[in-house]
């Protein structure tokens, strides 16, 4: 059963440019994991943080390092959430996630199903 889709397109320059302006920013919003990756790939996983609050309806209270992207074999993503946002997902009823990421054209979109 679905619990929630979310999904999410972020403006790669734009992101960028929010970075260079604000140097605590990447802090806040991605993982030490996730951090040293190319902008492209960093704007990415930005959206598939704003998709999983949409999947689980975008409720107050969720920290952006609470959902990180990792790399599963082959590069897959893979979604692993903690904190808040783990406590709401198991709230919910969410048991698995699936993930899509894709950038190109100076656009990232991710794509999130939250399974129940």
């Amino acid at each position: 059963m679905i619990v929630g889709v979310g999904t999410d397109v972020v403006d790669v320059a734009r992101l960028g440019r929010a970075l260079a302006r604000t140097p605590r920013l990447a802090g806040r919003l991605f993982t030490a994991a996730e951090e040293g990756l190319a902008l492209p790939s960093l704007a990415a996983r930005f959206a598939a943080k704003e998709a999983v609050a949409k999947a689980l309806g975008s409720p107050p209270g969720l920290r952006w390092r609470e959902a990180e992207v990792l790399r599963a074999e082959h590069g897959r993503p893979q979604l692993v959430v903690r904190g808040a946002v783990a406590a709401l997902a198991q709230a919910r009823g969410v048991r698995s996630w699936h993930l899509s990421l894709s950038h190109d054209g100076g656009v990232a979109v991710a794509f999130v199903v939250a399974e129940g």
